[in-house]
């Protein structure tokens, strides 16, 4: 992956005001509540999606 994943908030405070890290690779910074974070690609999940077929609730 050449580009960073780009959050639209801050996971803590839920404000916009955010700013790529000089931490490393998928790490952020917000202003508003003077926090730093980081983003993680763990992989892709082997159960695949799961669709509801009508009667009850989807899982």
């Amino acid at each position: 992956m050449s580009e960073r994943a780009a959050p639209f908030y801050c996971p803590y405070c839920g404000d916009e005001d955010l700013r790529p890290s000089e931490q490393g690779h998928g790490a952020w910074e917000c202003a508003a509540c003077n926090r730093a974070f980081q983003l993680k690609f763990l992989g892709l999940l082997t159960r695949g999606l799961r669709r509801n077929d009508g009667g009850g609730e989807a899982i």
